[in-house]
């Protein structure tokens, strides 16, 4: 009864913990440094191209439908179910590995979903910070092909997801999480577990520092050694800890010589090794020109809950306009149900957003920043060859389109094409002033135009 009661709070305190998530955004690293291997450089430039990908979080979380690990973190802005103990909350959340058993896993279904939505790679969540693997490790029982989906064909869950978007032609991303509260060399159970960091002096305890080194290199080693497929990005999270300290220099070499050009991101370090930057719950206010991706989850929260309040399809349109124009791409976090699949309310978002993507793609996939990129409710891209620029009308939620559209600069040589239609539009450059006038009738939505201009 005790743990039915805890559930349920772990339930009704899932909104008010993903509010308090929201303080604690991760900003990108202060500065970048380009990759100099060339592989890497084409791989970055081939990942440039796709501009919207899916962040997949699945995990223990999934089974009572809380947010994702940090609830049996012990920091000041975490919230728990009211009256509950840390330590007694901690047991309950790691015992949900004997619970979680997704009968209905079906990556074929998140990869044409994703598809459907116009998405070209997906990272998927290896292990979170909980530690809990989505894969069938050798270095710790603490897995999902270790618990009651053991006897699954398909329990060896990172394999089949990686397969799935593969035949959807997706670039293969694994996330990885390099702090690990779970193993006993991050988290020793000797002491008490104050907050996100190793809870020991590791001059103080050097063996079992070295002991969640080794765990670790062994853990990506066999995420990236073959048996997997290739991988195009591996995703490190936990920016409390840097790769350098886990020996990341040391596995990425093995790993390139099975995935060559495969694209390193440790998340908000600094260095060699964050071949592109991830601000998270966030757009940048400004454009930046090296290869960097916003991080925004679909809902309020990176791995599914109950009741979730999904963002619309064409606020989703908007900001992937936004973060194009500002040179990026952005990354949906999508949170699959306890039992394996996407669940429908959000499919039916994701397939608006496919949709519009269908017919006004052009204007998105495969462009390159412009300096003039935006003035009010429009965003300026380009072609690689710089022979067309595109000009979309972000139209918000709630609001209708206008008659006419005009901005300065940014000249077309003749008249626009209205990209979901291939219609030729009235255009007029007077003064350095371009106005277009849509066609009457027009669904009120965001609206993609094809200038030439040369």
């Amino acid at each position: 009864m005790k743990r039915l009661i805890l559930a349920a709070a772990a339930l009704l305190c899932a909104l008010s913990f993903a509010h308090a998530q929201e303080s604690d955004i991760v900003a990108q690293s202060d500065g970048y440094e380009w990759p100099t291997d060339p592989q890497v450089l084409e791989k970055l430039e081939e990942w440039q191209d796709l501009k919207f990908g899916a962040l997949i979080h699945w995990g223990l979380y999934a089974v009572p439908g809380i947010v994702e690990s940090w609830s049996i973190c012990n920091e000041d802005w975490i919230t728990r179910p009211e009256g509950s103990k840390y330590e007694e909350y901690k047991q309950w959340y790691w015992g949900l590995s004997k619970e979680f058993n997704p009968v209905d896993f079906n990556p074929e279904q998140w990869a044409q979903v994703c598809a459907d939505a116009g998405m070209k790679y997906s990272i998927f969540t290896t292990k979170h910070h909980d530690g809990f693997c989505m894969f069938d490790t050798r270095y710790t029982d603490f897995s999902v092909a270790k618990g009651p989906f053991a006897e699954n064909p398909r329990s060896d869950i990172a394999k089949y997801v990686f397969e799935a978007f593969r035949a959807q032609d997706f670039m293969i991303g694994a996330y990885f999480s390099k702090p690990d509260w779970h193993c006993e060399g991050f988290w020793n159970p000797y002491y008490a577990t104050p907050n996100r960091r190793p809870n020991y002096k590791r001059d103080m305890h050097p063996e079992w520092w070295q002991a969640y080194v080794d765990f670790t290199q062994n853990q990506l080693n066999e995420i990236t050694g073959g048996r997997y497929g290739k991988i195009d990005i591996l995703w490190l999270d936990g920016g409390w800890i840097t790769g350098d300290e886990v020996g990341l220099n040391e596995v990425l070499p093995e790993a390139r010589k099975l995935n060559p050009g495969m694209i390193c991101v440790d998340r908000t370090i600094q260095g060699p090794n964050e071949n592109y930057q991830t601000p998270e719950r966030m757009v940048p206010d400004h454009q930046i020109l090296h290869p960097w991706e916003s991080c925004l989850p679909h809902s309020n929260d990176w791995g599914w809950t109950p009741r979730a309040h999904y963002k619309s399809a064409r606020r989703v349109i908007n900001t992937l306009a936004e973060i194009t124009a500002k040179g990026g791409c952005l990354v949906l976090g999508v949170g699959p149900t306890a039992g394996g699949i996407v669940e429908e309310k959000e499919v039916v978002i994701l397939k608006e957003i496919g949709a519009w993507l269908k017919a006004n793609g052009e204007a998105i996939y495969a462009t390159r920043p412009v300096e003039n990129y935006h003035q009010d409710k429009l965003w300026f891209t380009r072609s690689k060859d710089s022979s067309k620029l595109y000009a979309i009308y972000a139209l918000p939620d709630g609001e209708s389109l206008p008659q006419t559209i005009s901005w300065t600069g940014n000249a077309p040589k003749g008249k626009a094409v209205l990209l979901s239609t291939g219609k030729k539009l009235r255009t007029v450059t007077k003064d350095g002033v371009t106005t277009v006038t849509l066609p009457k009738g027009l669904k009120d939505d965001s609206v993609a135009l094809r200038l030439e201009v040369r």
